[in-house]
């Protein structure tokens, strides 16, 4: 490599603890980024590749952190030792930052364009015509097909996709030299997190930018990265060129990463598909679940002058069955309309026409029976493991509240079901007294996972239960479903836009796009012989550990 244009040595940074000894949070971190170069930092939340990055741009997330040692050296000048006033020039100027929740870090009374030229007046000194001029032509090189019109839109006027795509667009307004991508497609769906990935990589070599791309998935980095860095705790336990770190790991921490990633198996090492999963086999009795021609409608938006646009249709004559004991996987895009469809199933989300019948009992036929089996019998597992818990009660109180509620478990015998419920997860019996707040991610979805069980459900639906979660913790959370599926005999309705976690764990399954099922079968037909050109790029588009794989193929690029 030649020489870098960043160069970081034994970076060390301290968080001061009241009365007590300073805590370390990174320790000696060393890495060199060169000329165009895209370095792929790797690791578990809390691993310290946030933490890191942020402290490249002396951005640290409190008062309390400091950098003790080290050097950040950007060119000649080292950026630990450089005063606030320096740095208001290299952030954004020299390096831009792109972070993982655009929603957050959009200005929401700000139009698009407005947010771009701001940077451009700053750092490039350029009148209000010339920085529109330079505005526009960003969004049309970041890809919005009207960037006139949309340059005067505000974020809440764009798709997840799109706003991604502007707060790049803000990054790259400052002409920046390096650009921190901070888990920048974590929330998107995979065809459109292959094309935000490859608007980075085109953009690096019309550019010629260097980039450090954060990311908890390898595939990801597969896919993108010249050289890989894996962080631990605040350590960097390794690194190395892509291929050969890939082909050959040696730290433990390394492997495992590796080894939890749900990549798509190949049809040449894959098990045949000649036999069907025993829950298919056995699926010719009666359905717990049957959907018909379910549709389901939103009322479009309200006008200035008190008017209303068409009606959204959400979900367009949705058909299917789920029988006793099966896991079905629901996959498609965001918009596809799965969570509506689990909304309407569970009797959130008032149906336009159709049928839902659980277990015998129709909605059609008796309503409030419907409705009073599925509060007793079925529940649901949601995205965010934080927000979904109440966070000023401890975990045992939670539980204790759901088995109050309903009322099968005698008021003595409460204590020992929490306990019961703590150990089907895999949680210790002391997080009954512990808050959501002091709990990892994933601890919070075992105990969310555990307040579906309290009700004692024979139907769990799981609503893009592993997005927000690391690889290693993902497939932790997929075992745990296959567990808590043989023990209780569970039907389990999984959401998701991820194929390769559908297919790790799912024998059946739906794909959905725009309100529609447009294909549906066993999860092994699906996926080796997909019939849908929208399937086919879905499954087109998983990130896989193949550094030869293209990131965005044809049939992807089709359907985008």
């Amino acid at each position: 490599m030649s020489a870098p244009v960043l160069s970081v040595r034994d970076l060390t940074v301290n968080l001061d603890l009241p009365g007590g000894e300073p805590r370390m949070l990174l320790d000696k971190v060393s890495v060199d980024l060169g000329k165009g170069e895209v370095l792929g930092l790797v690791g578990e939340s809390g691993s310290g590749k946030s933490l890191f990055c942020r402290t490249l741009v002396r951005l640290l997330p409190s008062r309390s952190m400091r950098i003790v040692n080290g050097s950040i050296m950007l060119g000649e000048r080292d950026l630990a030792k450089a005063t606030e006033t320096q740095m208001l020039n290299v952030r954004g100027g020299k390096i831009g930052m792109i972070f993982q929740n655009p929603t957050s870090h959009l200005d929401p009374v700000m139009t698009i364009g407005d947010q771009l030229t701001e940077g451009i007046r700053f750092h490039q000194e350029l009148g209000a015509r010339a920085a529109r001029k330079a505005a526009v032509a960003i969004l049309h090189q970041i890809g919005f097909p009207d960037p006139e019109r949309q340059f005067d839109a505000y974020p809440h006027e764009f798709s997840g996709g799109m706003r991604q795509r502007a707060m790049i667009g803000v990054a790259l307004s400052c002409n920046p030299e390096i650009l921190i991508a901070d888990e920048p497609t974590t929330a998107l769906d995979v065809t459109i997190q292959a094309q935000i990935l490859q608007l980075l990589m085109d953009i690096r070599r019309e550019r010629g930018l260097s980039i450090i791309l954060i990311t908890h998935d390898l595939g990801i980095v597969a896919q993108t990265c010249d050289r890989i860095a894996v962080m631990r705790e605040g350590r960097l336990v390794e690194q190395g060129k892509k291929r050969d770190l890939l082909r050959a790991p040696t730290h433990p921490y390394t492997k495992a990463l590796i080894g939890s990633h749900p990549s798509m198996p190949s049809p040449s090492t894959e098990e045949t598909a000649a036999t069907p999963p025993p829950n298919v086999t056995a699926a010719t009795g009666k359905p717990l679940l049957e959907v018909n021609d379910l549709n389901v409608r939103f009322a479009g938006a309200g006008s200035l002058f008190g008017g209303r646009s068409g009606a959204v249709q959400a979900v367009a004559g949705v058909s299917l069955k789920v029988m006793p004991g099966e896991t079905v996987g629901i996959v498609g895009e965001s918009g596809s309309g799965k969570s509506t469809l689990a909304r309407a199933i569970l009797g959130l989300t008032p149906i336009a026409s159709g049928n839902i019948t659980f277990d015998g009992t129709s909605l059609r036929d008796d309503c409030i029976a419907f409705l009073g089996r599925l509060r007793r019998e079925t529940a649901m597992v949601f995205q965010d493991p934080y927000n979904a818990l109440n966070p000023r009660l401890p975990i045992g109180e939670m539980l204790t509240e759901v088995l109050k509620v309903q009322g099968r478990t005698p008021p003595a015998e409460i204590p020992a079901r929490v306990g019961e419920l703590l150990d089907l997860v895999d949680l210790g019996r002391e997080f009954a007294g512990r808050r959501p707040r002091s709990m990892s991610g994933g601890q919070c979805q075992r105990a969310g996972i555990a307040r579906a069980l309290a009700v004692e459900p024979r139907l769990i639906i799981a609503d893009e239960s592993t997005a927000a979660l690391d690889v290693t913790i993902q497939a932790q959370i997929l075992d745990l479903f296959r567990v808590l599926k043989r023990k209780m005999n569970l039907t389990l309705l999984f959401i998701a836009h991820d194929l390769a976690i559908v297919r790790n764990l799912c024998d059946r399954v739906v794909v959905m796009h725009r309100g529609h099922i447009v294909e549906q079968g066993s999860a092994a037909q699906v996926f080796e012989h997909p019939a849908d050109a929208y399937t086919q790029a879905l499954i087109q588009a998983i990130p896989d550990i193949n550094p030869d794989k293209p990131l965005l193929p044809q049939a992807a690029r089709e359907v985008a």
